[in-house]
Order: structure tokens, then sequence, then C-alpha cells
């Protein structure tokens, strides 16, 4: 049984081009409109991940190319702003419900934002307990996740729920069970998709956003790159406008 990089290449475009195909269908305008009314109100996006959907964060919050207004908040956030030593920091962090108090007691969230949350199994404790959390704060809540792994995972939660049924808008990431694409032996697979197609998801949702409000005639916060010509200063002006609320640390 054999696995080639040509392989996981159809795999990653198989997935990419039904997200591609449902963007343009709409399919993905209900997350969009609610981050467009969240800007529009004055709020900032808070991105949220743990361990590898930590990337899909990153990829809405601070980088060149994306929204200004946007925020990413990390488990490590109760070692770099609470009270916590770095200690706490183990593998099953984010398994435990218990950090959310702790997690949202340090983190810049105001009225009108707008949470999104990704993870491919959408059942631990922290995940699931962030998006409680936001609900129960009057927080609108879009979930990225794979609907197959999911379903067939039971939640780490005590309430017994998952991501996706909380969530207000839920996108499938199209990540199979196990996450694995390819069969490289009986045994073991490979070619793990969720991170490609969780990153795509991100940037869908970012040029839908600026798109939605450019057709509106109005200018998208966006940031220029750091390494062009005017970029730092283009960038700190229009993050001056959301001072104390954006992080941009480790």
């Amino acid at each position: 049984m054999s696995a080639s990089p040509m392989d996981l290449l159809r795999e990653a475009e198989s997935r990419l081009d039904r997200l591609a195909a449902d963007a343009e269908a709409g399919r993905l305008d209900p997350a969009i409109a609610l981050l467009v009314d969240g800007l529009r109100a004055g709020g900032v996006i808070q991105a949220f991940g743990t361990g590898h959907s930590e990337a899909f964060a990153m990829e809405i919050a601070g980088r060149a190319g994306g929204l200004i207004p946007t925020n990413r908040i990390a488990l490590r956030d109760i070692v770099l702003h609470g009270e916590r030593t770095v200690e706490v920091l183990t593998g099953s962090l984010e398994r435990e419900p218990w950090v959310v108090d702790e997690l949202m007691a340090v983190s810049p969230v105001t009225e009108n934002d707008v949470f999104v949350i990704a993870s491919n199994s959408g059942v631990n404790g922290s995940i699931v307990g962030v998006a409680l959390w936001a609900k129960e704060h009057g927080h609108p809540v879009i979930a990225v996740t794979s609907l197959e792994h999911t379903s067939r995972v039971e939640p780490k939660h005590p309430s017994g729920k998952r991501l996706s049924e909380i969530a207000d808008v839920v996108i499938d990431n199209l990540a199979p069970y196990g996450d694995s694409t390819l069969q490289v032996t009986e045994e073991i697979s490979a070619g793990a998709i969720s991170s490609i197609t969780a990153a795509f998801i991100a940037q869908l949702l970012t040029l839908g956003v600026a798109r939605t409000m450019a057709d509106a005639g109005e200018v998208p916060p966006m940031y220029i790159s750091a390494n062009i010509p005017g970029g730092d200063e283009h960038n700190s002006a229009l993050e001056a406008r959301y001072l104390d609320r954006l992080r941009r640390g480790a």
C-alpha cells in the first residue's frame, strides 16, 4: 500500500474545491454576515483554537492581508496574563473545562465581539467551555470543525455538548474521522488535512468580510505587509482604534 505526494495533493485539492464552491454559492455568507455586523458595531473578532487548531486562530488574527480588529485567545494566556505558572501548560490542558473561567478573565473581550472557534474534534473541555461562555455572554459563535469526526466521538465537557451544537454557524472543515487522509500501511495513516482546510476557511472568511465591506462603500480594516513602505504606519494607525483590545504577543 502506497501514498504519494500527488495523492495528498488530490485529497487537499478536492476539499479546497468544495470549500471554494460553497463560498461561491453563498454558504459561508451567514458567518460572514455575523463578522461584518460585529465589526460595524465596533466589535473585534475573537479567534480561538487549541493544539494544531491554534494555527486557524493565527490565520484569522494579526497577519498581513488579514483583518486588523482581530484577537487571538490562547491557553497560555493564563500564564502570560494571569497568575498560573508555566507548569500548567501541559498537553492535556485543552481538555480541562476549569481553564475557561481563568482564560476569559484575562481575555480582552468587549461588547459586540464575535467568536470564531476552531477544533477538529469539537469536544474538548476548553473549546466547548469557551463557546458556552461566549453564548452566555451574548456573543455570536462561528465554529470550524470536522462534522464527520465530531459526530463519532464523545464530548469531554460536563455539559455533554459539542462545539457544533453550540455555535450559531457551523463550517465543516471536511476532515475525515482521525484527520489523516492516506493509508501508508494497514495500521498507519498520514496526510492530516484539517490544518490545510482550516487555513483556507480562515482566508475565505477574511476575503468575504473584506468584499462585503468594500461593496458597501466601506474601507475594510486590513493589514498590509510590514515589509513594504508605509506598512508599519498604516497598521499602527488602525490598531490604535482598538487600543488594549488586540494582543499581538507570543
